[in-house]
């Protein structure tokens, strides 16, 4: 047998020992025994191959013949056959415990087999046992766990085949289990690309966490490994991170069926994290449930469960969880938020996701949550549309846009310290219904571009003046004729009620005109600030197009009439900055006749089923209040922010005032924005232009 082994490794010492260094090496090596395990023969042939070192080291001429040879790549000593157990003995003991371990195990096997119950015999096996256990560890010192399982499993086998040392077997067998976690976390941080190594650690870990019982350690005392509950908890949260999330979400919920309830809970915020991070809203009603069955003493799911069902887009819904929580602390954040409620649940739900949600997987990997994305993907958006609740239409009325404002750098302002956040405050909505929760970042959908009210007012207003002043009159009159007045008494109250009923029906005939009329007062040329509107010509909103150049001579109610019910679809490949601008006030002019109740053909051609459905249902909301709306909205300034193929962006300045009226008249909301930012997003299906998404623009 050739050892991997010279003989300066034999007696440990350096090649520049000198020769009582050597000998006093050899005597310490003599009289340290390796194991008491070891027969007196191998004992002797032990000492027998340090003495024959010790020699050739102290003796110069053969000294610097070896150290030649050695210098010519010579390797390795040969041994008789006699001395060859001795020979492994000594490769154990000068720290090359691998090889040991490899040839005692092949001397043990067949062709070499020694006799079954010969010294021979029970010293390779003593010695296969001790070098498995050291080359276990100095594998393990490589952090190369799996190798040193691997070892440890080959000693085991080895000896249950002998049947020899069954201590020696225990100690191996005690090894094998401490070294499972480790072992675990080496296979599982392997590359994916390496399938079978990443099985057979995700098989381990579910043996593991099965026997120790569950992921509370409900039978950690009769568990091998020697891990404590914190101890445990600090391995698993290395182990996720190599965990895909569908794969997390297997081994919980298999975990769950055994009797873990906490692997309920994880297996539950694995499902979110898929479905957030794939778009796969489904996934977040699969963890709804799993939520929900969970029954656990003193847990608080109702947060959770509001976060779930705001990204379901049920903002009434997930407003009722947040409040059914018994949590005094979180409602007392709630209610001190800077901001309307909404942002404050969007703010809640968008640190619950960055913190506690999309950590801990390996194919997740997320800098900051985007709720805008998430709402603004056509998947989420179409299994949003599909559920037919009242409540789970809370955002898509929005356009699913209104978390443009909600972006992580602005959570911490407050509404004193932006304008704009103060500006756009004027725009919540102003409905008692509880299914439209007011946010503070978005024009409501019921508010833009609004002009008629402020005509009837000034009407009105005219006309009340004008009955004040036939009365003054009348009462100027009378002061100077009161010495006529008992003669004439029959003829005052003749014109008395002749000035009444005739400003009674003018005021009336007035309000039922400008009902049943759709015309609005738009001129983009006006003053937005004004208070005084052209009460003259209730016209259609004028859109700037080339058709109206076109068709300067007509009148301008022909005009209107023609551009509202002869509007080209957009189908240009690249469309102009016109292009856009006349397809954005297309859609103003069209939301704000239809809220002014009257009807308006172009809404379909130039926006999308979602946002024309959103209008009409505020309409009919309008309706059911006994009000109307007056929009004047008109576009300032338009910049082109981002176009591609299938998408165009662009940022708006618009001049904007409405009014609210109820059916006596009255106003009952009014506001005002002279400079009023947005951003329109244009998408392209079919080789048509529409408006896909609004939202306010800082």
């Amino acid at each position: 047998m050739e050892l991997p082994i010279d003989h300066f490794r034999i007696l440990g010492v350096s090649p520049s020992a000198s020769a009582e260094e050597v000998l006093r090496f050899f005597q310490l090596r003599l009289d340290r025994i390796p194991h008491p395990g070891f027969t007196p023969e191998v004992m002797a042939q032990r000492s027998e191959l340090l003495r024959l070192s010790a020699d050739l080291l102290c003796e110069q001429k053969q000294r610097e013949e070896y150290e030649k040879a050695l210098l010519n790549g010579a390797l390795g000593l040969e041994l008789s056959f006699n001395r060859e157990v001795a020979g492994l003995i000594l490769l154990w003991e000068g720290g090359v415990a691998y090889e040991a371990f490899k040839l005692s195990k092949k001397a043990l096997n067949p062709p070499q087999t020694p006799a079954l119950g010969s010294g021979r015999e029970a010293d390779l096996a003593l010695v296969a046992a001790l070098s498995c256990k050291d080359a276990s560890l100095q594998e393990q010192e490589q952090r190369h766990y799996a190798s040193a399982a691997e070892l440890l499993q080959e000693g085991i086998q080895l000896l249950q085949r002998m049947g020899k040392l069954p201590e020696q077997r225990k100690i191996l067998e005690r090894d094998l289990e401490r070294l499972l976690p480790y072992r675990i976390l080496d296979l599982l941080s392997r590359d994916l690309s390496d399938g079978k190594a990443h099985q057979e650690g995700i098989e381990l870990l579910d043996n593991f966490v099965l026997k120790r019982g569950g992921i509370e350690g409900r039978n950690i005392s009769n568990s091998s490994v020697e891990l404590t509950q914190n101890e445990f908890e600090l391995f698993f949260q290395q182990i996720r991170m190599f965990l895909t999330a569908q794969e997390q979400v297997d081994l919980f919920l298999h975990w769950q069926r055994r009797g873990s309830a906490d692997a309920g809970f994880l297996g539950a915020i694995a499902l979110v994290a898929s479905g957030f991070y794939w778009r796969k809203p489904e996934v977040l009603q699969k963890a709804k449930k799993q939520l929900n069955a969970l029954n656990h003493q003193g847990f608080d799911a109702m947060p959770l469960l509001g976060c779930i069902e705001l990204l379901l887009a049920d903002v009434n819904q997930a407003a009722e969880r947040f409040k059914s929580s018994p949590d005094k602390g979180l409602k007392d954040w709630l209610n001190a938020y800077p901001g309307e409620q909404l942002a404050a649940l969007c703010h809640y739900c968008r640190n619950w996701l960055q913190t506690d949600v999309l950590l801990g997987f390996r194919d997740i990997e997320i800098d900051a949550v985007d709720l805008e994305a998430w709402f603004a993907d056509r998947d989420v958006q179409e299994y949003v549309e599909k559920i037919e609740r009242r409540g789970a239409l809370g955002i898509a009325r929005a356009g699913f846009s209104f978390l443009s404002g909600f972006s992580p750098d602005k959570n911490d302002q407050s509404r004193d310290s932006s304008k704009e956040l103060t500006s756009q405050d004027a725009l919540t909505l102003k409905s008692q219904n509880s299914s439209d929760l007011v946010f503070n970042e978005i024009p409501p959908v019921d508010e833009l571009d609004k002009e008629e009210s402020t005509y009837k007012r000034n009407s009105f207003k005219e006309l009340i003046l004008l009955f004040e002043n036939s009365i003054s009159r009348l009462q100027l009159y009378k002061l100077f004729t009161y010495k006529q007045t008992s003669n004439n008494n029959f003829f005052i109250g003749i014109i008395a009620f002749l000035i009444l009923f005739s400003s009674g029906t003018l005021i009336g005939w007035q309000f039922i005109r400008n009902q049943s009329s759709p015309k609005v007062t738009v001129n983009s040329s006006d003053d937005p600030t004004s208070k005084n509107f052209d009460t003259k010509e209730p016209e259609q909103l004028n859109l700037r197009t080339k058709k109206e150049d076109q068709l300067g001579s007509k009148s301008k109610e022909e005009l209107s009439e023609i551009i509202v019910n002869d509007f080209d679809l957009l189908i240009k490949e690249v469309p102009s900055k016109d292009d856009i601008q006349q397809l954005i006030e297309a859609w103003l002019s069209g939301k704000a006749q239809i809220l002014s109740g009257a009807e308006n053909l172009n809404l379909d051609k130039v926006a999308r089923p979602s946002l024309v459905k959103i209008v009409r249902e505020q309409r009919e909301k309008d309706i059911s209040l006994g009000q109307s709306q007056i929009i004047y909205a008109a576009i300032r300034s338009l910049e082109i922010e981002d176009q591609t193929e299938k998408r165009i962006s662009v940022k708006a300045i618009l001049s904007y005032r409405d009014q609210r009226i109820n059916s006596s008249g009255q106003i009952v909301s009014e506001t005002s924005i002279p400079s009023l930012k947005l951003k329109y997003v244009l998408g392209r299906d079919k080789n048509q232009w529409q408006l896909l998404d609004f939202s306010s623009s800082t």
